[in-house]
């Protein structure tokens, strides 16, 4: 029952904090500013590999809701709604250049200088991710790896596990769903 009340409380606070940003007030976005920067840079870190990158992406995502604050929409919570931004700019990105992030170069040379709670939460983050995903059968992980590290498109994937393309969709939206369920509601939004 927790877990449903404090969703309740935050999209509440959410649709008051939207409402005063559609007023234009400059207070309430610099709270969803100072609130989230850090953490969307440092998730968009995990897909980027690139300090800059994640900081101007985390930058151009705040800067286009007080640009369009007037006819912004968020169904859920600013959280979710800025790290779904995140993840689908960071899939732009990251098609855009065709470069590839294998999960271990997230503790590369480029880490943000963050405290040391924010290093242990993505410590923990990083644990629980590669667990999620160790945790699929061994068909869905491959799959899912393929087309998440190596960056292959779902044809690509097929050709090269002698499966139909239909396989590989359905392969990663059974890993991804399973994911999701063991990160649990705290991370839903990152898969």
């Amino acid at each position: 029952m927790q877990c449903s009340t404090n969703l309740i409380t935050n999209t509440m606070d959410d649709i008051f904090l939207l409402q005063l940003i559609k007023n234009g007030d400059k207070q309430a976005f610099k709270y969803i500013f100072d609130t989230y920067f850090t953490a969307l840079c440092r998730f968009m870190y995990l897909y980027l590999g690139n300090t800059q990158e994640a900081e101007d992406i985390a930058s151009d995502i705040l800067a286009s809701i007080w640009e369009n604050r007037k006819k912004l929409e968020i169904r859920l919570t600013f959280k979710a709604y800025l790290f779904q931004a995140a993840k689908n700019r960071c899939l732009n990105a990251i098609r855009d250049r065709k470069a590839t992030v294998s999960l271990d170069d997230i503790n590369g040379q480029d880490t943000p200088q963050v405290n040391v709670t924010d290093s242990l939460e993505t410590e923990e983050l990083n644990h629980l991710i590669q667990e999620a995903i160790l945790s699929l059968p061994d068909k869905c992980r491959e799959v899912f790896l393929k087309s998440r590290t190596n960056n292959l498109t779902n044809q690509e994937i097929a050709e090269s596990m002698d499966i139909s393309v239909k396989t590989v969709e359905a392969q990663i939206t059974k890993a991804l769903k399973q994911i999701r369920k063991f990160l649990g509601e705290q991370y839903y939004y990152l898969f």
